[in-house]
């Protein structure tokens, strides 16, 4: 390609962002005034993400000009610099274009800090990826432990709500209190909605007509095995079995909306996606599943149930939930949303916190299956209508959701969106797992731990081990936050991209524009 084609390809990119401004500039109006820029940003960047752009990345980087790939965070400025230095190169005059108000590699990064420190109630002048610890039980009488977390570089406690009670999180809260007290320190809590809870109950079978059903402690499959899903009281305290059913293990499950829901041909992933099944078949409140594979044989009660294919018709916001808010907003600096799925839960929560008149506590939006991922560009939007939110990459269950294959493409994707609009990021599940729970890192753990450091947060699970494990990740993150900030990456067309872009055109989303 010679510098005249460069040029005309680098114009065209410029003019799509121009035509589009009424449309950036709609969206702008309708979020936050902390976000203006940043969601003008977003828009410019799902419109840079929506065609492959790949063929003059190489280009630009012969000519030693800007090749885009780090331009998530200021995209008007980067393009528009870019083919400034083409044109010079080319014997052209350039006019830079005083309308589009824009910001620049400073300007970002800057907003990165700012949006970052209101977040997490810090006073950095750089990025700095902090330290968030799951809290163990023992937080509630052991201050030690927590002085030692906070001493080896944990910065922000993670109080999850689906486990404990109020007494357990009140005697916590009161030990974290004493603590950043004695050692001068900001006080920071997080705290985790439950959300709905997919999960195995329990497991019989009855192995003979006449003969009594036995309650199972685990189930043992292998592939090829067949389970049947129900869920219990839909199943009937007398519940009777067909002929067809003997010597079929019964798995319940803790949601009705699991039976409903579920189609033939759709996939169900058991315990962190260690044994897969396929619904094969589907009477009344039993749904049939045939198991495609295994890697952990035994299947017990209370494992997570993960349904990748299948949508719930499940509120974002349990009765659970709504009992909790008053609680976290008393005590907590940051609430995570557990089962967001798109901008309609973001806006569910926004109108219980307007409900409670709460304006002040941060919103972390869990990215966590495959729905949220999908609606990732739509839910920042509308999560910009209130300062101070974050996004958590969940891994876990985002990995079986989509296929641990692609875990590694999908988190990078989520990180640059987040930068497009200068959204703080937790990187979380199984960092340093190993550690913390047997006190010796693998060496692939080591390798994730230096990749976490482009997120604006780690989060670490409990273990016996947790104190070694903070102060690993602590040197860890800054020996690479002198090394690096963000990436430089090759622009290939994103699905995600071109979907939200196509939906705000065909006003599935309006902003008022």
């Amino acid at each position: 390609m010679d510098k005249d084609r460069l040029e005309e390809e680098l114009e065209k990119i410029q003019q799509l962002l121009i035509a589009q401004e009424p449309v950036a500039q709609g969206i702008s109006a309708s979020v936050h005034g902390q976000y203006h820029i940043s969601a003008k940003n977003l828009y410019r960047y799902l419109l840079l993400r929506s065609s492959d752009i790949r063929g003059i990345q190489g280009i630009l980087s012969e000519l030693g000009i800007s090749s885009l790939g780090s331009a998530a965070g200021y995209v008007f400025e980067n393009v528009s610099s870019a083919l400034h230095l083409v044109k010079l190169l080319n014997d052209k005059p350039w006019k830079k274009d005083l309308s589009i108000e824009s910001i620049g590699f400073s300007g970002s990064n800057k907003l990165l800090v700012d949006h970052t420190n209101a977040l997490f109630n810090s006073k950095t002048k750089a990025h700095e990826t902090e330290i968030m610890v799951t809290m163990p039980d023992e937080a509630a009488t052991d201050k030690d432990l927590l002085k030692r977390l906070f001493l080896a570089g944990m910065g922000i406690a993670r109080i999850n709500l689906s486990h404990g009670d109020v007494e357990l999180w009140q005697n916590i809260i009161k030990n974290l209190k004493s603590i950043t007290g004695e050692l001068d320190l900001p006080l920071r809590i997080y705290m985790d909605l439950p959300g709905p809870k997919i999960r195995t109950t329990e497991l019989f079978v009855q192995d003979a007509p006449n003969e009594k059903i036995r309650d199972l402690e685990f189930i043992r499959l292998v592939q090829g095995d067949e389970v049947i899903l129900t869920y219990m009281p839909a199943f009937g305290s007398n519940p009777v079995i067909g002929e067809k059913e003997m010597n079929i293990p019964f798995v319940g499950v803790s949601l009705p909306q699991v039976i409903e829901d579920l189609q033939i041909g759709h996939n169900v992933f058991f315990d962190d996606g260690t044994i897969h099944g396929k619904v094969v078949s589907k009477e009344g409140h039993r749904v049939r599943l045939s198991i495609i594979k295994v890697h952990k044989k035994k299947l017990r009660p209370e494992k997570g149930i993960n349904l990748p294919d299948t949508f719930l018709n499940l509120p974002s916001l349990t009765g659970e939930d709504l009992e909790l808010l008053p609680f976290v907003i008393e005590n907590a600096d940051i609430v995570g949303y557990s089962f967001v799925r798109n901008a309609s839960d973001v806006g569910k929560l926004y109108g219980e916190l307007d409900k409670l008149k709460d304006h002040k506590i941060g919103v972390v939006f869990k990215i966590e299956n495959r729905e949220a991922f999908d609606n990732l560009p739509l839910i920042l939007f509308e999560a910009m209508k209130r300062p101070n939110i974050g996004v958590m990459i969940a891994r876990g269950d985002l990995a079986v959701e989509i296929g641990f294959e692609r875990i590694s493409e999908v988190q990078n994707q989520i990180l640059w969106l987040c930068e497009a609009g200068q959204i703080p990021v937790i990187w979380a599940t199984q960092v340093l797992d190993t550690l913390a729970k047997k006190g010796i890192a693998t060496r692939a753990e080591i390798s994730d731990a230096t990749i976490s450091a482009q997120a604006e947060c780690v989060m670490l699970n409990k273990g016996p081990f947790i104190v070694e494990a903070v102060q690993t990740l602590k040197n860890v993150l800054k020996r690479m936050e002198d090394h690096s900030l963000k990436k430089k990456n090759t622009l290939r067309a994103l699905k995600v991209a071109r979907k939200s872009v196509e939906r705000i055109d065909n006003g599935e989303v309006p902003f008022g524009y």
